[in-house]
């Protein structure tokens, strides 16, 4: 991508071969050698490949880069091994006998692909060592990817062009972080993969700030979500919920009030009754859609940050997603290998997904997105409203159905997937983001009162959504 145009895969690899200071190895388990059969076609390769290896035997893999200490071979854990052992093995055999003009690379990945039955998606890890300067130190880029096609050999050629386009985009859009995301999908679509995860770093790289990286690739439409832990790293979401206890709540946390931690911690504590609740293998998300970072029309990065360091303080995990309604977030979280699945929501949104028009567009209408919002593992919790004028709590025994809603309603509230969330804070239940944000604005300290301690703080010494002192 160059000029807004697109570079074909071998032209990619034809210049990087034709680049006398750029040499390295090619280290791939899993899918077949692809992105290193990209460099030899393009010809040239001599003058850039050092060495390709494909550890396939687990014994060989072991004997190469160690044990795992997780038992898998597609993960993390192994690419990083993969990408120290070969580079320490490039430069230690080679830094004598090369050009001192030559800057040292290896890219290395660890794949599976979809498998024969079809049941297990493909998805693996892929990453580059490499330097901008000769002896200059290392930059590293480690991303996670989902194939999506329902071929073997698809994904394999799918994946030589996705690695092929990463070396590239190393060596040549290090310096602009959206323009390398973006090219990563050269002469790819959609369909057939997404990114789930991605870091950068090094010396050259330390300008990213990789979650706004993260961000890109949902509102880029590379990925459907991204996940931050409570440090604000990047995690990859398979391995991040792996047999977790999950309860996500959305809002847009601009800032979070005392009612969305009452919300949380009211949550958590119904949550903890569950006879399966484990402290260790539970964790809190705290979920914004895209579309709330994009309600202005654009995205600001700063304010993104701001709500991410400010959730991170109070100790929440957090997810960006491009999921508007509730059963696709729902169905997303079922593609993994979770425990049990809790949706937090305030009676006034609680309310909302009972309107059918919201359905109009499935064939089976609220019928079918019901199927997919209340899997076996999935409980909905239902934080009250308060009434202004009587002070009454609207509760699950409040809500406002049509007719024929009656019976399915029923249904749920019986089998326990919709429950009330009864411990909750009545005095702090009125507060709004958007009413703190006015009051911010307006120059008026009542906010103050509607916000935790911590959060006042931040905003306060930061000067965060528009506070002045």
């Amino acid at each position: 991508m160059e000029n807004n145009k697109i570079i074909s895969t071998n032209h990619k690899a034809l210049n990087i071969n034709l680049d006398s200071s750029i040499y390295g190895s090619f280290a791939e388990i899993g899918a077949g050698q692809e992105v290193a059969r990209n460099f030899f076609q393009a010809g040239g390769a001599s003058g850039t490949i050092a060495k390709t290896i494909s550890a396939y035997d687990m014994s060989f893999s072991d004997n190469i880069y160690g044990k795992s200490k997780t038992g898998r071979y597609v993960s993390e854990e192994r690419l990083l091994k993969m990408l120290k052992t070969e580079a320490e093995e490039l430069t230690s055999v080679l830094k004598e006998s090369v050009k001192p003009n030559t800057r040292f690379f290896v890219f290395a990945n660890t794949v599976t692909t979809i498998n024969f039955t079809k049941d297990r998606p493909g998805q693996g890890w892929l990453g580059v060592r490499y330097q901008l300067e000769p002896k200059g130190k290392p930059n590293e880029v480690v991303l996670h990817v989902r194939m999506l096609e329902n071929d073997n050999m698809l994904q394999q050629k799918t994946l030589g062009i996705l690695g092929t386009n990463l070396i590239y985009a190393c060596f040549h859009y290090h310096q602009y972080p959206n323009w390398f995301l973006q090219s990563l999908f050269d002469t790819l679509n959609k369909d057939q993969l997404e990114i789930t995860m991605i870091r950068m770093n090094g010396p050259d790289l330390d300008y990213v700030d990789n979650r706004l990286l993260g961000v890109q690739l949902v509102k880029n439409g590379m990925a459907r979500a991204i996940m931050f832990d409570t440090k604000g790293d990047l995690q990859e979401p398979a391995d991040m919920l792996y047999k977790k206890n999950v309860m996500a709540f959305r809002g847009a946390f601009r800032p979070i009030t005392y009612v969305g931690l009452d919300m949380i911690k009211s949550s958590y504590s119904l949550f903890k009754r569950d006879a399966d609740y484990q402290p260790k293998d539970t964790m809190t998300l705290c979920e914004i859609t895209i579309n709330n970072l994009l309600e202005d029309g654009d995205f600001s990065e700063q304010d993104f940050l701001d709500r991410v360091n400010i959730l991170n303080g109070v100790g929440q995990n957090v997810m960006v997603s491009n999921y508007d309604y509730y059963y696709k977030l729902v169905s997303y979280f079922s593609e993994f290998k979770i425990k049990n699945l809790r949706i937090v929501m305030g009676f006034p949104t609680f309310q909302k997904i009972f309107d059918k028009s919201y359905y109009k567009s499935l064939k089976g209408g609220i019928l079918e997105a019901f199927g997919k919002l209340f899997p076996d593992n999935m409980k909905m919790y239902i934080y009250p409203e308060q009434d202004p004028d009587n002070k009454e709590l609207k509760t699950i025994k409040k809500i406002e159905l049509a007719a024929d809603l009656n019976h399915i309603y029923q249904y749920l509230v019986e089998n326990r997937m919709i429950l009330d969330i009864k411990k909750v804070n009545v005095s702090k239940m009125n507060i709004s983001s958007s009413k703190v944000i006015e009051l911010i604005k307006r120059g008026d300290t009542e906010w103050e009162t509607m916000v935790s301690k911590y959060v006042s703080t931040q905003i306060k010494e930061k000067e965060l959504f528009g506070y002045q002192d």
